[in-house]
């Protein structure tokens, strides 16, 4: 009888413990997994790209919501690497906050 007991005061304290995780960044496990994976596949997109492959991009993702910063050589690189993050699943939106670089 001791054992259910302890092992049930076990449960309770182990599911406070996991569901006080979600609570306190607002956002389950799943989803920092799945906006980090998101985020990678981003990186590769413009490590691949010739006109942004040496420039410094920042990528952000909340929930999915992708948020570029930092420097571009021109729009149509731009427009180019943004299409090609919104085709990633799980992407909801993409805010381009990229300033073309000026050429010396």
């Amino acid at each position: 009888m001791k054992k259910v007991i302890f092992m049930a005061v076990l449960m309770v304290f182990g599911l406070a413990l996991f569901s006080g995780c979600a609570s306190m960044t607002g956002r389950t496990a799943g989803e920092h997994i799945d906006d980090s994976s998101i985020t990678t596949e981003v990186n590769a997109i413009i490590v691949k790209d010739p006109d942004a492959k040496y420039l410094k991009i920042d990528v952000t993702t909340t929930q999915g919501n992708v948020v570029l910063a930092g420097f571009i050589h021109d729009k149509k690189a731009e427009e180019r690497i943004v299409e090609k993050i919104r085709q990633i699943k799980g992407v909801k939106s993409v805010k381009s906050s990229l300033k073309v670089e000026e050429k010396r």
